[in-house]
Formats: structure tokens, C-alpha cells, sequence
């Protein structure tokens, strides 16, 4: 099926600013709730937020084979359970409706008036029932710095690193939406003596990170080909992968990260469909050595998503600390799905994937201040005087990304929490 809502040439009849990072040509998918406490799902054009349960009520979908309470829902688990045939159908009916040649809605006062709110009108909410969350370990670079900072002088990377991608179960019950407060956590510590002590995490990091979800995958015991992968990913969004350093330094030998990582995750509230990414496919890194057979996929399997994180502290001007780009990741969100299944694993609607903390190259694109901070050794100065080697209480970490060429941007907008005091 031709995606006709990717038409670069579109312009919509509402009014939208060159630069937002929500044109007709991105259509993504959120739930909100309206100014008359209703929750709803809906999508977004410029600083409009549009209420696809009235769209629907009022025939705008006709001939597409949607119940009539599919929007009506407090998250998009059973949109997304309708498969990618539907998504499309309806993505593209989007994109007619609010074409600027298309009158039919915009001369329309008494539907306009019940469709269309403005953005700062609503409330954004978690957009999916989070089944399942995973949260992958994929930047070469971010776990290579990590080897370096622990000490390692020659084999930076475990033996298993570049022959799979790694991960751990996070917990689904603490991803929040962007806007949510965090509280920092207690827990164990080990102190210089190599004494063990309870008390306030003092090293709360954010982590920078792409997330993406899929629809009902597989049935238990059966494993998703690497070739059918992309059908069962409906979109992606923004995830901030709070850490505590100090904790999951003393708890994580031998299972992994625990109390570190379950805090909370927050993600950004508009799922990024992957068909409004395809312009911005790119090569992913080379493997070497190359990957065994399931894990082999030709084509364009990365995206050229440029990612920044800034450090706003409470009343203060925010700090720019990282630019970076989810095209440096090594392992790729179609191989983290194969891997993830090639076990017989089910996957279902909602389930939500971390790629793991994306870093460049460079200082200024690592994507966690453990590494923007070397471990503490380099401070970080904020715009208001400040230094950071992580974060205090009251700082508000504010993700964004956007992918851009010559034609068109589509942004997935901010993803933003703010720390606050640790309180038992």
C-alpha cells in the first residue's frame, strides 16, 4: 500500500509554523485528555491536537474496517493490535482530511469545534498499557566508554558484545509519560571503605535513548524472522532511561541492574510511526564480525534521528550537554526484535523496547552523564554557573529529537522529567 500521507508536496488547511516538529507528513498517534475530561486517542498537526474518536463518530474513516470504539480508549494498545494494513489506512485518511485542498471538515464549524483543540488545551497521557519493557545495551561507543571508565585497558567490550545484542527486563509498572515528576530513589550503596550503607541514590543519571514498540508479534514459542520485523514495529518514541550510578554499581554483579534502572522510565507522549521515518533510513554501522544468519537484513536498517539532551535547573536557563544520533547505534531496532524472539519470546501489543543509551564518537555525544562527566572527573558547567557530575534535585532532563532533510522535518517533540527530593 503507497503511503500517500508521506507527500512532501502536502499543506495543511490548519496553520502550521515551518519549523514545527509535527506537519501534515508526520501524523503521529497519542492519547490525551480534552478540556471536557475526555480521554481520547488523537494525533497532532503543528499546536493542534485532533480527536480521532469524534473524527470516526462523524464518518471521516468511512470505508476502513474500524470498530466503532477503537479510539475511544484511554491507550492506542488496540489500534496498534490492528496491524500495520490499518495503521496506513488510517494514517493516510489523516492526511486527506487536513489536506489544504480538501474542504470538506474545514468548512465544517459544528465538526471542526469537536475534533480540533488547541494543544495547550489538553493533557497528554501514557499512550500505550506497557506490557513488557526491555532495554537494550547497543551503542559501541557508550559501551566501550563504559569499559575505559571501569578500568579495562584492552578488551573494552565483553566477548558476547559483538555477536548479539544484549539487554535486560526493565519494569513496565514505572514507565511514565513526559511531564511526570521523579523521585530520587533510595537503595544499597557501597562507600569508599567498601562498606555497604542505605540511603538517597547521590549519582542520578539520565540516559538518552530511542524507544519503539510493536503490535501482537508472535505466539509463544515462535520467533519473529528478521524479515518480518518491520511490520510488527508501529512506531517509536523518546525514553529517558533514568539511572542511579551508586546503586547499580554495588547490586548489579552477578544479575544486572535491579533497584538502578526500575524507578522510572519516561518516554515522550506521540508515537513516531515507522512509516513517517521511512525518508530518513540510512546504513547502519559495519559488523565486524558479521552477524550469524538471523540476525542478517538487507537494505537501510538505521535512522538518521538526531537526539539532544539538556539539564534545566528549577527557575534557571537549560544547558545543551549532548548532540548525538541514533544512526551510530551498532545493533538495529529490526536485529534487537530477531534477537529478542529467536527464543520463542512473545511479543505483544504495547510492548515497549529501549535501544539502550545512544552515544557519537565524540564528548560532546555521549548520551549519559556518566560518560559526559567521565565518572565524575569532568564537571559539567551548566549556563547559570553551576557544575554537574550528575544531576541535583530539581533538575529537569528535557530530551528531543527530529529527523530533517532537504524536503521535510518530523520531530517526536520533548521528552522531559524533572528529579526531585528522595522521600521515604
Amino acid at each position: 500500500m503507497k503511503i500517500t500521507a508521506n507527500n512532501t508536496k502536502l499543506k495543511s488547511w490548519l496553520k502550521v509554523d515551518k519549523d514545527t516538529d509535527f506537519p501534515i507528513q508526520n501524523i503521529p498517534f497519542g492519547v490525551f485528555l480534552t478540556k471536557n475530561d475526555i480521554i481520547t486517542v488523537g494525533t497532532r498537526i503543528g499546536d493542534y491536537a485532533i480527536d480521532l474518536a469524534a473524527l470516526h463518530q462523524l464518518g471521516y474513516f468511512k470505508g476502513i474496517p474500524l470498530t466503532e470504539d477503537i479510539f475511544m480508549q484511554n491507550t492506542l494498545n488496540d489500534f496498534i493490535s490492528d496491524g500495520q494494513n490499518t495503521w496506513r489506512l488510517v494514517r493516510n485518511r489523516i492526511s486527506e482530511v487536513f489536506d489544504a485542498d480538501n474542504n470538506k471538515l474545514r468548512d465544517t464549524k459544528k465538526h471542526r469545534n469537536k475534533v480540533i483543540f488547541q494543544i495547550n488545551d489538553i493533557e497528554m497521557q501514557l499512550p500505550i498499557d506497557v506490557c513488557d519493557y526491555t532495554d537494550f545495551f547497543s551503542s559501541k561507543e557508550h559501551a566501550m566508554n563504559v569499559g575505559k571508565m571501569y578500568g579495562k585497558k584492552k578488551n573494552l567490550l565483553r566477548p558476547n558484545w559483538l555477536h548479539m545484542p544484549l539487554a535486560y527486563h526493565g519494569r513496565s509498572s514505572s514507565v511514565v509519560v513526559s511531564g511526570t515528576k521523579i523521585r530520587r530513589p533510595h537503595g544499597q550503596t557501597l562507600t569508599q571503605e567498601a562498606n555497604p550503607v542505605f540511603g538517597p541514590s547521590k549519582f542520578v543519571d539520565f540516559e538518552i535513548e530511542m524507544g519503539f514498540i510493536t503490535t501482537d508479534a508472535n505466539k509463544l514459542g515462535k520467533n519473529i524472522p528478521i524479515e518480518e520485523t518491520e511490520e510488527n514495529i508501529f512506531g517509536m518514541v523518546l525514553l529517558n532511561d533514568w539511572s542511579s550510578r551508586d546503586i547499580q554499581d554495588w547490586e548489579s554483579v552477578p544479575l544486572g541492574p535491579f533497584l538502578a534502572k526500575n524507578f522510572a522510565t519516561t518516554i515522550s507522549p506521540w508515537i513516531i510511526t515507522m512509516d513517517a521515518l521511512q525518508p530518513f533510513r540510512v546504513e547502519s554501522p559495519e559488523q565486524d564480525p558479521k552477524p550469524m544468519e538471523y540476525l542478517q537484513k538487507e537494505g537501510l536498517n538505521s535512522y538518521d534521528i538526531h537526539l539532544q539532551a539538556s539539564i534545566k535547573p528549577k527557575k534557571e536557563e537549560e544547558t545543551i550537554v549532548c548532540n548525538t544520533n541514533f544512526k551510530y547505534m551498532y545493533w538495529t531496532i529490526f536485529q534487537q526484535l530477531a534477537h529478542h524472539t529467536i527464543n520463542g519470546c512473545n511479543v505483544r501489543s504495547g510492548d515497549l523496547f529501549g535501544s539502550g543509551t545512544v552515544s557519537g564518537s565524540t564528548e560532546k555525544s555521549f548520551g549519559s552523564m556518566l560518560e559526559l562527566a567521565w565518572k565524575g572527573t569532568k564537571p559539567i558547567a551548566l549556563k547559570d554557573g553551576s557544575k554537574r557530575t550528575f544531576l541535583n534535585d530539581n533538575d529537569a532532563v528535557i530530551l528531543r529529537a527530529y529527523c530533517q532533510n532537504e524536503k521535510i522535518k518530523i520531530g517526536f517533540g520533548e521528552c522531559k522529567g524533572r528529579l526531585k527530593k528522595a522521600k521515604l
